[in-house]
């Protein structure tokens, strides 16, 4: 073999070394370009699922979840309230159609909603199991060997030493190891890696997105959630016929209900009394007395705003007040056809409130006849006063309360079999009760006062007894702690992946022409990063004082980056191609 052949065949073999060493820096799988032969069915398949599974199709996947959630928060949900719904199609008969169409009214249940959630999961899946065959692989092997032409690495330094060879790759390698570098010697040189942390908390990082997919979806499936409103003296048992709203994913059984129980004692609420934060709440409790399962110990609680009641994994929040007031409705003959406290729902900050009081047995009319009555119900807990403006509520406490009546009698249509809301009142088959003037009778009243029905029809009188509601949202929420622990390993995962660099290190001593050691020294990392070349000038420093520069030889070079880096003019940059020989392959497939 001639000579220009062995410098050709060399240098072929020094190129080959240096792709190695940038090699496997990272897990992503390697992209291959499908060949002609392999177009069918099978390669089709086999593109499909590369793109599947490559990062870009992920991000997309991702942005398109994204954009999914946004209707979802815009429009009112059937999962989360199918009265604003309701309220909603009515007021926008054209929208209606198109949003039905598109599942818009239930996103997170639609099928273009699921298709996403499921691909997504499937490509985090499909990316994760190769990459991780892969990383384990590089656990078991070593750094690769060094290679032929170290100062085309990035970073790079050389010096002249007295020490023999074998001593300087010695200390090399025990000063590797002992700054944790995975190190062993090849030959003349000693090769050395460390950062795999970096690619274990990129693995950690998409795993944990999985976990969180997978507690989302053990939240929606097993979850179970009802509102209940309790009148102070009244109280609740976590029973399905109990709820006066009730939602549960598909996979829950009521049956699974917790057994325990509540009653509301009294509601507690104090408010500021001046200044610009009148009326916001500084004491806003519900005081409750519990009991878990048919004949446990009662025991009491306070449930507050973002602090709730627990009872084995099912949590009480306390979302709403207003105010009850007790009415009492006598016949013609004064005989009580209704007592009890009327829960009316607040239309404004100051608790302005409005209702229905709804009598369907037990009136008669003066002449004995069976009929209903009905009342459009108009509360504030604290009056302005006679002429000072409209009959809204100027304070959330109740400190002038006063409740405005306007009577109705004839057949409130609750034996018509359709569902009717209880605090509003429909009068298409009602009759007004009269005034002098022949108008709707409507009276104001404080409390002890009473409303007389016209031609002895009876009576309505406002008690002093007022009382107060609260309103709870039970909840039983599975995958809490799954999506909790998700998100710790999901930051956990970013920190490693973010703040530690794979990087390996190389140390050749051989003998020089003139009998002198020289000792090369050369870093290479995942990406460009500043702390390289600092980190081999202190691993050149310490084993510098184990092989100290040869007093005639020149002083050591500072480890800088590579001249081929710094050099425009270069025609080859065998940094950028081990570079490239990392990440290249992956563009596209790494997640």
């Amino acid at each position: 073999m001639s000579k220009t052949e062995t410098d050709a065949t060399s240098g072929a073999d020094a190129d080959e070394r240096e792709l190695a060493a940038g090699a496997q820096l990272s897990t992503a799988p390697k992209e291959e370009a499908p060949s002609v032969a392999s177009i069918g069915v099978i390669g089709w398949l086999r593109w499909f699922w590369r793109q599947l599974t490559s990062m870009r199709v992920a991000l997309i996947l991702l942005f398109l979840l994204s954009l999914g959630s946004i209707p979802g928060s815009l429009i009112p949900q059937n999962s989360v309230d199918e009265l604003k719904v309701q309220d909603f199609k009515a007021a926008h008969t054209t929208l209606t159609p198109i949003y039905e169409k598109l599942q818009l009214f239930d996103v997170y249940s639609s099928v273009w909603f699921s298709a996403i959630y499921l691909l997504l999961f499937i490509s985090l899946i499909g990316c994760i199991v190769p990459r991780t065959w892969q990383f384990v692989g590089q656990l078991r092997s070593r750094a690769p060997r060094a290679p032929g032409r170290l100062d085309r690495m990035p970073a790079y330094t050389t010096w002249h030493t007295e020490a023999d060879p074998e001593d300087v790759r010695a200390a090399g390698l025990a000063m590797l190891r002992k700054r944790r570098f995975r190190a062993h010697a090849d030959g003349d040189a000693v090769a050395a890696e460390k950062g795999y942390l970096r690619e274990a908390g990129n693995l950690l990082f998409h795993v944990s997105l999985i976990v969180m997919l997978v507690a989302f979806a053990t939240g929606t499936l097993f979850k179970s959630e009802g509102g209940k409103l309790v009148v102070e003296g009244d109280g609740f048992a976590n029973h399905l016929t109990q709820y006066d709203d009730f939602k549960s994913g598909s996979f829950f059984d009521t049956d699974d209900l917790d057994p325990f129980s509540f009653s509301l004692d009294r509601f507690e609420g104090r408010y500021a009394q001046s200044g610009p934060e009148r009326g916001t709440p500084r004491v806003y409790k519900a005081h409750v007395s519990w009991t878990k399962g048919t004949d446990g110990t009662e025991r009491k609680a306070e449930i507050e705003v973002n602090r709730p009641l627990e009872v084995d994994g099912t949590k009480v929040y306390l979302i709403g007040h207003g105010y009850a007031p007790v009415v009492t409705v006598r016949d013609g003959k004064g005989k009580v056809s209704y007592k009890g406290a009327v829960p009316l729902l607040p239309i404004d900050s100051n608790s302005t409130s409005t209702g229905a009081i709804k009598v369907a047995d037990g009136y008669r009319d003066k002449d004995g006849k069976k009929e209903q009555l009905g009342f459009n119900a108009f509360f504030v807990p604290t009056f302005a006063g006679e002429g000072k403006g409209e009959m809204f509520s100027q304070f959330p406490a109740p400190n002038f309360p006063v409740l405005a009546l306007s009577a109705y009698h004839g057949s409130l249509g609750i034996d018509s079999g359709l569902p009717q809301n209880v605090y509003q009142l429909d009068t298409s088959k009602m009759k007004k009760f009269e005034d002098k003037d022949g108008e709707l009778l409507k009276q104001r009243l404080l409390p002890g006062e009473t409303m007389k029905l016209p031609n002895g029809a009876g009576s309505v009188t406002f008690e002093k007894d007022l009382k107060e509601w609260a309103s709870f949202q039970v909840s039983h929420q599975s995958g809490n702690g799954l999506a909790l622990g998700g998100a710790i390993l999901a930051l956990s995962g970013l920190v490693a992946s973010l703040f530690i660099q794979r990087r390996r290190v190389w140390i050749r001593a051989t003998e020089g022409p003139d009998g002198v050691t020289v000792v090369e020294m050369a870093g290479l990392g995942r990406s460009e990063s500043a702390k390289l070349p600092e980190e081999l000038a202190d691993l050149a420093v310490t084993l510098n004082a184990t092989a100290p520069t040869a007093a005639e030889a020149e002083p050591a070079a500072e480890p800088s980056e590579a001249t081929a880096l710094d050099s425009p003019e270069s025609a080859e940059d065998p940094a950028e191609s081990a570079e490239e020989a990392a990440d290249h392959p992956a563009e596209g497939a790494e997640k």
